[in-house]
């Protein structure tokens, strides 16, 4: 693995983190190239069932090299992360069947911010800022903003932030519904963790065809996902994926669970 990208795993999660803390992590045309193969190498590893994605401080993420940009050496038309037009899924991360958690630890800005929109959902250290820049810069987003920003926060909330360019702050940004958690700063991976924990004692096949759902059914009306979830269901039971004995005795883990988060 690339010193610009560090990969460790542990009690079933892969952690990733964007390791150019002297460029605020901005995506090089090298980071952008390992960033994909470490997430497809989480998925491809049986020893992890969840992918926390952040960056070496002080920064999340600052969106793309703007220097390479502006040399030439960064070719937009030529994305080594990018999906291909005809993918379901497009962005900087490849479509995978584990979830993925957004540790965002500073600013995530432009390229950076779609980075933290791809993941599936978002827990913010209190140091975290987003924000829009692509037509400060002069570009045009190509991940996804227009698409998963305005699902987050609401259209006219997107529409403000990609027209101003200002800064969202972490609390702000919980308030919105953009992130699920703030935290102090150094409770930040330690929480992300505590999540990961709670996602890895699920039943996985059972949680990722899940979260596949939410994302089929994001691509269709409503109607259809209605009709995509119930035909899902009904597959399920057909393929013996809910069998009494199993859920009679996860009932009881599911109950005292119930009575300790209470």
């Amino acid at each position: 693995m690339s010193e610009v990208l560090l990969y460790e795993v542990a009690d079933r999660v892969a952690t990733i983190t964007l390791n150019r803390s002297g460029a605020r992590n901005a995506l090089s045309v090298e980071l952008r190239a390992e960033l994909p193969r470490a997430v497809r190498r989480a998925d491809a590893d049986d020893a992890v069932d969840v992918v926390i994605l952040t960056g070496a401080d002080p920064a999340f993420c600052a969106g793309l090299d703007l220097k390479e940009l502006g040399s030439g050496q960064l070719d937009l038309a030529a994305d080594p992360g990018s999906a291909s037009p005809a993918s379901a899924r497009r962005g900087p991360l490849p479509e995978i069947g584990k979830p993925i958690i957004g540790a965002v630890n500073g600013v995530a800005v432009t390229g950076g911010f779609e980075l933290a929109l791809a993941c599936d959902f978002l827990v913010a250290s209190e140091r975290a800022r987003f924000a829009d820049t692509h037509a400060r810069v002069g570009v045009q987003p190509g991940w996804g903003l227009t698409v998963l920003l305005p699902e987050a926060v609401g259209l006219r909330r997107a529409r403000e932030l990609s027209a101003t360019g200002n800064f969202l702050d972490a609390r702000t940004a919980l308030e919105w519904g953009l992130v699920n958690h703030v935290v102090p700063h150094h409770e930040l991976l330690p929480r992300c963790r505590s999540l990961a924990s709670d996602i890895a004692s699920n039943d996985q096949t059972a949680m990722r065809r899940v979260l596949r759902t939410y994302d089929e059914g994001a691509l269709v009306s409503r109607e259809e996902a209605w009709a995509l979830e119930a035909e899902v269901a009904g597959e399920w039971l057909r393929s013996g994926g809910a069998r009494p004995e199993e859920i009679e005795a996860r009932r009881a883990t599911v109950a005292e669970r119930g009575r300790t988060q209470g």
